[in-house]
């Protein structure tokens, strides 16, 4: 093998030669270095014919390394999936009152701005009911503004009580003093008159005095003794004032708790008149409630109401996708996740439109999506099959790109998320 590679001899004739008879000799005993020879001839002499070619094959290697090297660098900072969906928030509608439908102003697939009236209730009862809890408020405060100006007067009232009554309670106590005086002073008579007449009685038996001054001696003696019994009997009455003026006082020290007792009926009659202000104000909201208006802007979808029907409150009347807040959910595999985070910019292409638009990261989730199926799988069970797991990605659309609210949630897309 080593002789069969060696170089001939007379290669350099052979090349210069190829016509001759040497040459044919020499490639016949030769006929690898032969062909070798013949191939080196061929590339020296296109080159000799295109001094250039070298240099543009020279520079076609170092553009086709570079476009390599950039195809590398450009795929190796980009992660995508194409399992991944537009998603948005589908608000169900219902009533929050019951009623009869009487008008119904939208169709399926139809835009509505916020607070536009989808559906008008029969409002007739709820007004009646406003009215007559107007009504109920209007008596409510009347009763409380009677019971507030009780207040200050009982308190007065009280007040003056309490003063007469002990006012009352000295006067029957000094009426009492009084008495009692007028009976020390009648039973002082009495006795006096009593000693008289038994002086009188001797000196009458002696005919030292009248029959006539005898009897007024006795007939002022009884009358001192009549006195007496009236200075008693004054005296008790006296002591009855005392116990009247005394009860008047202590009934009288009872106007705090009067004025407390009326107090409470004040505050009752207050309290009386916010639970009727409660009450209009919630006849009011079963007024508003009578007309079903649209929570936030988005499409209309699923109507399920009439005219004429009879709906009950909670019932779902329709569904509306809020399309100005829209975002894609992305399930890239666990090993896409090394270098991806919040915040990164992204190129999300809607398979419906043939169209790219623009994102980036929101959020992670927090957990793979199997943990979150109906039936997640329990790898405990020893059917252990290792696979790899999908998480789901939230992105955002940068705003702007949606006026006319082309995008739908379910529209399958291809984010590619750019992590350096």
């Amino acid at each position: 093998m080593a002789d069969r590679t060696r170089v001939h001899p007379d290669q350099e004739e052979l090349e210069q030669r190829p016509g001759t008879a040497q040459g044919e000799e020499a490639r016949e005993q030769w006929p690898e270095e032969a062909e070798e020879s013949s191939r080196k001839q061929r590339a020296r002499g296109f080159f000799r014919e295109h001094p250039h070619a070298k240099w543009i094959l020279l520079f076609a290697l170092i553009a086709a390394v570079a476009i390599g090297v950039y195809v590398w660098h450009y795929y190796s900072i980009r992660e995508s999936t194409d399992d991944a969906q537009i998603e948005a928030h589908i608000g169900p509608v219902s009533s929050r009152v019951p009623g009869t439908v009487v008008k119904v102003n939208f169709e399926d697939n139809q835009y509505v701005d916020a607070g536009a009236v989808l559906v008008q209730l029969d409002p007739t009862d709820y007004e009646i009911a406003l009215q007559r809890a107007k009504a109920e408020l209007s008596d409510a405060e009347a009763a409380a503004r009677a019971a507030q100006t009780g207040v200050p007067i009982t308190s007065t009232t009280t007040t003056s009580q309490l003063s007469t009554s002990e006012a009352n309670l000295n006067a029957a106590q000094k009426e009492v003093d009084a008495a009692r005086a007028r009976v020390v002073e009648a039973e002082a008579n009495y006795r006096k008159i009593s000693q008289d007449l038994k002086r009188y009685e001797q000196l009458l038996a002696k005919d030292e005095i009248s029959r006539q001054q005898y009897d007024a001696t006795v007939a002022a003696e009884q009358s001192a003794a009549a006195t007496v019994d009236a200075a008693h009997a004054a005296v008790a009455a006296a002591e009855s004032h005392v116990h009247q003026a005394e009860a008047g006082v202590r009934s009288a020290q009872t106007g705090p708790q009067q004025v407390t007792a009326i107090r409470a009926k004040a505050a009752a009659a207050e309290a009386n008149v916010q639970m009727r202000e409660a009450a209009v104000e919630q006849a009011e909201l079963n007024v508003q409630y009578a007309t079903v208006k649209a929570p936030f802007a988005g499409i209309v979808a699923k109507r399920n109401v009439e005219p004429g029907q009879v709906i009950q409150p909670g019932q779902p009347l329709f569904s509306i996708v809020n399309s100005d807040d829209i975002w894609v959910t992305a399930n890239f595999k666990e090993n896409q996740l090394a270098d991806m985070h919040p915040g990164q910019h992204a190129t999300i292409h809607v398979d419906a439109f043939d169209k790219d638009y623009k994102g980036y990261v929101e959020n992670i989730g927090g957990a793979t999506g199997a943990r979150f199926s109906l039936l997640p799988p329990e790898n405990a069970t020893g059917n252990y099959v290792k696979v790899v797991q999908r998480v789901p990605v939230r992105l955002r659309f940068d705003k702007g790109q949606n006026p006319n609210h082309i995008l739908r949630p379910g529209m399958s897309v291809e984010p590619t998320v750019i992590t350096k």
